[in-house]
């Protein structure tokens, strides 16, 4: 079967406190893109249907997760001390917030979309496998992530935290 490649757009705001960069410790927002590639489990070969699932099937889940659950978020590490004024003042908001270990940079941002996409695909019995996630933060600035530079076996990642699983949560809050 053939590549596929989809992309969503969607707004989401940050700041990044161990970057040392003083313009990024304030929050602030982005309109970002994130195109993601996948690759098939078989070549392509003709047949009755000629391909391996609908493009609908495919992004399903995907496009739900980015529109209801990831546009509009605030992304916070784990250790940000708004979290804590979040908790206590306005805790309705907290499934609005997403976490990370450490800061919630574009790169961090490209690798947990990488592992949710993933889970879903295996959820669903999807014969496809993810090859690339890539994010336009700003026209300038994008972060790739294809197979080379991204093993999600030695990621780092907590086993369990929120990316791995195929359920529609940004957070463990």
């Amino acid at each position: 079967m053939a590549a596929l490649e989809f992309t969503r757009r969607f707004a989401m705001a940050h700041r990044l406190l161990a970057s040392r960069s003083p313009k990024c410790a304030v929050p602030h927002g982005h309109n970002e893109f994130v195109t993601v590639r996948l690759r098939p489990a078989a070549p392509f070969r003709f047949s009755d249907a000629n391909c391996a699932a609908p493009f609908g099937l495919i992004k399903r889940r995907w496009h739900k997760w980015i529109d209801e659950h990831v546009d509009h978020t605030l992304h916070l590490a784990e250790a940000d001390p708004l979290l804590d004024y979040f908790r206590e003042r306005e805790p309705a908001r907290l499934p609005q917030i997403m976490t990370f270990q450490g800061d919630p940079t574009t790169e961090a941002l490209a690798a947990c979309f990488w592992l949710k996409l993933a889970a879903f695909l295996a959820d669903d019995g999807l014969p496809f496998g993810v090859a690339e996630v890539r994010i336009e933060e700003t026209p300038t600035n994008t972060v790739t992530l294809d197979r080379d530079l991204f093993d999600p076996a030695a990621s780092g990642l907590r086993p369990g935290a929120w990316p791995w699983r195929a359920d529609m949560s940004i957070n463990d809050l």
